[in-house]
């Protein structure tokens, strides 16, 4: 019971501070507003690969036309139809970079592409399209790969029709301008097969939700996340305070006059950061669930268990942070600190797996980085509680580590 009355008078100090506590659920709600639209703006549905000129001239055939529906399968680039057929104007445009690259089909390619297709084996040297493109550059390398993969599957297509053609007549025989009629179709068929074809590789998620496999992509997953996690390190100023002045005033020192032992002392001034934080992160999980449109209750225990083990740590940091501060805005400030360095690294700003292996295996250094891992494992990747697990577990360690330290500074005076 001494325990309880220790932690019921930390929260009634702390709540009297209402303004403050306030202010500590309005901002991560506006952070993680601001966060999700610049998510959202990097993966909102406009078509990200490298735009290709085209330039159609006069008399270039039907087989332009197929080009450009093999060029619009690439998952690299995306061809977009240039008025006029002047070549010197799409240089023009991929030198001030408004294309990665400008591809000219000339007159005559349809009739180039099918005569090549008659030879032996398949050679690009036969098919005079103009590639405009700058090869220093990574958009004009990628683009330029792009392009003469497109040539190749054209000319295969061609060549496979023609090859059709010659067993068809070996076998049965033309009738007069049917095998024209025949190779038309067949490089239809054969082109077809290129943009559809009969065998592909999908990947699917463990789970119960698939939500982000199928492009249901919520732009508040990350953000959520995120901002729960660092304002859980920002909220420990008020509680921390409140011990930093206890000590200060000396009412930890009369403490021990009285019956209660340090174990119970210390043991209620964490159960009150505890609840204060705790009561942070379920306020902000019901946030993400009504107003977010995130499913933290699809897997409520995975979710229970991570808000659990992530208030444990809170308040183990935040017992840290009142042992070392000597002066109530010593805590704000190392609670500030300790916010910008768990945040930053942690990746709660943005995802770690954007920043590179080596940032990410850093930034897998803090505790909130797995915290952040098992969240999104719900809310995003739609994972179920086997996949909390490990994250739940390394924060715990990091929670026993740092309360482990704060007992061992904990100091009356």
């Amino acid at each position: 019971m001494r325990v309880l009355d220790v932690a019921l008078k930390d929260l009634m100090q702390t709540s009297r501070d209402w303004k403050s506590f306030l202010f500590l659920l309005l901002m991560p709600m506006v952070f993680t507003f601001f966060f999700g639209l610049i998510f959202g703006t990097v993966g909102d549905t406009e078509d990200p690969r490298l735009p290709v000129g085209i330039v159609l001239q006069e008399g270039s055939g039907s087989l332009a036309e197929t080009l450009r529906e093999l060029l619009a399968a690439s998952e690299a680039i995306r061809p977009v139809l240039l008025e006029g057929d002047d070549a010197a104007n799409a240089a023009k445009s991929v030198g001030e970079g408004d294309y990665a690259a400008a591809l000219v089909l000339p007159a005559g390619f349809s009739e180039q592409v099918l005569a090549l297709a008659s030879q032996q084996a398949v050679e690009m040297e036969g098919v005079k399209p103009t590639l405009i493109v700058d090869q220093a550059t990574q958009a004009g390398q990628t683009a330029a790969g792009a392009v003469e993969a497109a040539l190749y599957r054209l000319l295969a297509s061609a060549q496979v029709a023609r090859i059709s053609a010659g067993l068809y007549d070996g076998l049965t025989g033309f009738e007069a301008g049917q095998e024209e009629e025949y190779v038309d179709e067949a490089l239809a068929l054969a082109v077809d097969a290129w943009l559809n074809p009969p065998v592909t590789v999908s990947v699917q998620h463990s789970g119960d939700s698939q939500e982000e496999a199928e492009g249901d992509w919520n732009p508040y997953g990350h953000a959520s996340a995120g901002m729960l996690v660092q304002f859980v390190v920002m909220g420990l100023s008020m509680p921390a305070t409140v011990l930093v002045l206890e000590r200060q005033c000396g009412a930890l020192q009369r403490m021990l006059t009285t019956p209660i032992s340090r174990t119970a002392v210390i043991a209620g001034h964490i159960l009150g950061m505890f609840v204060v934080v705790f009561l942070q992160i379920a306020i902000l999980i019901l946030f993400g669930q009504l107003v977010l449109d995130l499913d933290y209750a699809a897997q409520p225990v995975a979710t229970v268990l991570l808000a659990v083990v992530l208030a444990l740590w809170g308040a183990s940091l935040g017992l840290l942070i009142s042992v070392i501060a000597r002066e109530p805005e010593q805590a704000v400030t190392l609670a500030m600190i300790a916010m910008f360095v768990f945040s930053a690294l942690g990746g709660a700003w943005f995802p770690l797996d954007i920043a590179g292996e080596t940032f990410a295996a850093i930034g897998h250094l803090m505790p909130t980085a797995w915290a952040i891992d098992g969240l999104e494992n719900i809310v995003v990747r739609g994972l179920g509680l086997d996949s909390v697990l490990l994250p739940a577990g390394i924060v715990l360690i990091y929670a026993v580590a740092f309360f482990v330290l704060a007992v061992w500074r904990f100091k009356y005076e």
